[in-house]
């Protein structure tokens, strides 16, 4: 049915006008005596691709002189940057607030049912930080050269220390802790406080750690970045870690995605398999508190909007993130059948750029769980992105994400005699899964030990 707006309704209230916008982001508005420089430029929180939350345009609009380069194409023989410069960590530390106590819009734009912060719109957030992290240390105040290509290339970890209140003001504080030639480490740190404590590390209740890379954004080829000069003892040790994490990820990719199996190993697979086998072969005789991890599994599918695309026009990383996590939440929810909680990412990898357009299935499945803590019993979740093309008849996989999540306690004391299902696979290939899974685990926690 067409509405006309042409018809007469004297009883009806006066429109709603619209906030007017610019037919471009990049064209030249009639001058207007509103604003303080008679300039009526369309905010840059509204550009395209830009609106994402009330903070991500917070973002923009903090660094829209830096932004502005990324947006306005330069000339197509405008030269890289020439010379590497020196910076600091605090040269691209940025904090963002949630005035969550006064700001009631805001609040319930972020409160979930348990009166907590949505971690996934809290995951966009992230990202869009480290992000404009990202953008200051590699800008040179050039005009004349044509700026990087960035895009997140994994989440290392982001570990969720304490519940974080919708009703208590939110700060998240980000900087460059280490850079190599053409990578960018950036740790952010989620702080929250019921009062005022003199201790920071007791008010962090969230950390994380994103890798960035630089691309020649002619080329595509990788291309250096600004270099990073720690001043503190804190800085330096933070260098030194994020070096020696780099260090492991390029031992892990110098021994090939798919290692050989030692003895061990293969012991562990064949044990999982015979378990697995009871379900497929003896099902009535199969244990009850295992299930088999393809019965574990769920999906959901998208088509990717323009609205969803950063700066460059490929789909925003956060926005991958959140839509794993809501899936991994609903994985972990229908397995335990209680309220899950979340505790960890432990790993992303944006393996593919994602492009307006794809067509996009998040499929998930429980891994594995841990019950030697009946209290805080774990379960590990991981979430595959492929991009799907019906018409060539082709899928491949963007991203990987691995989430840890536990049961609320609130939860599991309203069901007496709750067990969490032990997950048994039943392929080698699901087994050999299962076991790498495990071991890269075990290898990030003694890493997170010896860093400590």
């Amino acid at each position: 049915m067409a509405l006309n707006s042409s018809l007469p309704y004297p009883n009806s209230p006066a429109a709603i006008p619209v906030l007017a916008t610019l037919s471009s982001p990049f064209e030249n508005p009639p001058p207007s005596q509103d604003g303080p420089n008679g300039s009526t430029r369309k905010p840059i929180s509204l550009w395209p691709g830009m609106y994402q939350s009330p903070v991500t345009n917070a973002l923009w609009e903090a660094g829209s002189k830096i932004f502005e380069r990324f947006f306005l194409d330069p000339p197509k023989d405008a030269p890289p940057q020439s010379e590497l410069l020196n910076k600091a960590p605090s040269q691209s530390r940025t904090s963002i607030l949630y005035n969550f106590s006064t700001d009631y819009i805001l609040r319930e734009q972020y409160r979930d049912p348990w009166n907590e912060v949505r971690i996934g719109k809290l995951l966009e957030d992230l990202d869009a930080l480290a992000g404009t992290i990202s953008v200051k240390h590699c800008c040179d105040d050039d005009s004349t050269t044509r700026p990087l290509l960035l895009v997140t290339a994994s989440v290392d970890k982001i570990v969720l220390k304490k519940p974080i209140s919708v009703d208590i003001d939110l700060k998240i504080v980000g900087a460059v802790i280490w850079v190599g030639r053409s990578s960018i480490e950036i740790q952010l740190e989620v702080i929250q406080s019921a009062t005022d404590e003199s201790d920071i590390a007791d008010s962090v209740a969230l950390s994380a750690n994103f890798i960035f890379v630089a691309r020649d954004s002619k080329t595509g080829k990788a291309a250096p970045v600004n270099r990073l000069s720690p001043e503190t003892q804190r800085e330096i040790l933070l260098f030194e870690e994020a070096e020696a994490r780099n260090n492991l990820r390029k031992r892990k990719r110098g021994s090939g995605d798919r290692r050989e199996f030692e003895n061990g190993e293969l012991n562990r697979v064949k044990i999982l398999l015979a378990e697995g086998r009871i379900f497929c072969d003896m099902p009535a005789l199969a244990d009850r508190d295992s299930i088999l991890l393809k019965d574990t599994r769920l999906e959901n599918s998208l088509i990717c909007q323009p609205q969803q695309r950063n700066i460059h026009g490929r789909i925003f990383g956060g926005f991958l993130m959140h839509r794993a996590f809501e899936l991994a939440f609903s994985t972990a929810y229908a397995f335990a059948g209680l309220v899950p909680c979340f505790l960890e990412v432990d790993h992303v990898d944006f393996l593919k750029p994602v492009d307006v357009g794809d067509f996009l299935r998040f499929k998930s499945c429980v891994l594995y769980t841990e019950v030697q803590n009946p209290d805080q019993p774990l379960i590990n979740i991981e979430v595959v992105a492929h991009v799907t093309r019906p018409e060539l008849r082709s899928t491949e996989v963007s991203n990987t994400f691995y989430f840890t999540f536990t049961v609320r306690p609130e939860a599991k004391a309203t069901k007496n005699g709750f067990r969490i299902l032990n997950v048994v696979p039943a392929t080698e290939e699901e087994a050999r899964q299962i076991v790498e899974r495990m071991d890269a685990q075990a290898l990030l926690s003694t890493k997170g030990v010896i860093s400590k």
